[in-house]
């Protein structure tokens, strides 16, 4: 299944409970291409715990705008609606992992 594509329309009811970090990416980006494939993972390995997302910027210019978004790969975390952290640049599994399951208490 992996992480989910949203879109302006989409985006909101996605982060409106529980944990949720969103992946803002797009296809022309090299780091986004190392990033994604472990969001994707992470997707999976998660899944019921926390909920984890991408946005094409290409595709979604003003969901990146509106948070700001000025360079790629950049993931957000939310709890229950509420922005919790900004995360710019490449990171590895494990510490998305500990941000993640931090947040869900577990």
């Amino acid at each position: 299944m992996g992480a989910i594509a949203l879109t302006k329309t989409t985006f909101q009811s996605h982060i409106q409970s529980g944990v949720t970090l969103i992946d803002f990416w797009a296809p022309w980006c090299g780091p986004c291409k190392i990033q994604l494939p472990i969001v994707e993972e992470l997707a999976d390995e998660l899944k019921g715990q926390a909920t984890l997302a991408k946005v094409n910027v290409d595709n979604e210019t003003e969901l990146a705008s509106q948070f700001g978004i000025r360079s790629i790969p950049t993931l957000l975390l939310f709890k229950d609606g509420r922005l919790v952290e900004t995360i710019v640049g490449l990171n590895p599994k494990h510490v998305l992992k500990d941000k993640i399951l931090k947040l869900t208490g577990k």
